[in-house]
């Protein structure tokens, strides 16, 4: 092998790397900035933690409505009940 053809092929082997450093980290959202530092396209997690959280404050909002509610005990347990079967 001539000089020439080392060199062509070293650059072949580096230009498949790149290639395939970047499919990868594309697949994992990650892109990079003009600078070259790693940023993140978007969080995997994101959405369904949010929707976790929507649910947890409608919980929180209810126990509060029972919790601060004036009305008897009776009542507090059917309602407690209510909750329970949705």
């Amino acid at each position: 092998m001539n000089p020439f053809e080392m060199v062509v092929a070293i650059i072949i082997v580096i230009t498949i790397g790149k290639v395939m450093n970047t499919k990868l980290q594309a697949s994992k959202g990650i892109a990079e900035d003009r600078d070259g530092n790693p940023i993140m396209l978007s969080d995997p997690d994101s959405a369904r933690l949010q929707e976790e959280v929507k649910y947890l404050k409608e919980r929180v909002q209810v126990l509060e409505k029972i919790a601060t509610d004036d009305r008897g005990g009776r009542e507090l347990a059917n309602e407690i009940e209510k909750l329970r079967d949705r």
